[in-house]
């Protein structure tokens, strides 16, 4: 059985969403706050996520701004 980091699986699940347009480029994440409900982890887990997915290419976070899809379906060729 492999263990898989809460972050990873949330960072997962907000990739597919990305990925399937269910979240559009430009668009923005919920916050800290919301997705921790959501994913019903710590606001500190799905920090590390996002920053898993900035990693990634697919989200930038402006200050006092949020955090917004920079990449997703519509990008892969």
């Amino acid at each position: 059985m492999e263990i898989v980091y809460e972050y990873v699986r949330v960072a997962e699940a907000l990739a597919r969403q990305i990925e399937a347009g269910e979240i559009p480029k430009g668009g923005r994440l919920p916050n800290e706050r919301e997705l921790a409900e959501v994913y019903r982890v710590s606001a500190g887990t799905v920090r590390r996520a996002v920053q898993e997915l900035r990693a990634r290419g697919l989200v930038a976070t402006l200050a006092g701004k949020g955090t917004f899809v920079i990449a997703g379906a519509a990008d892969e060729s």
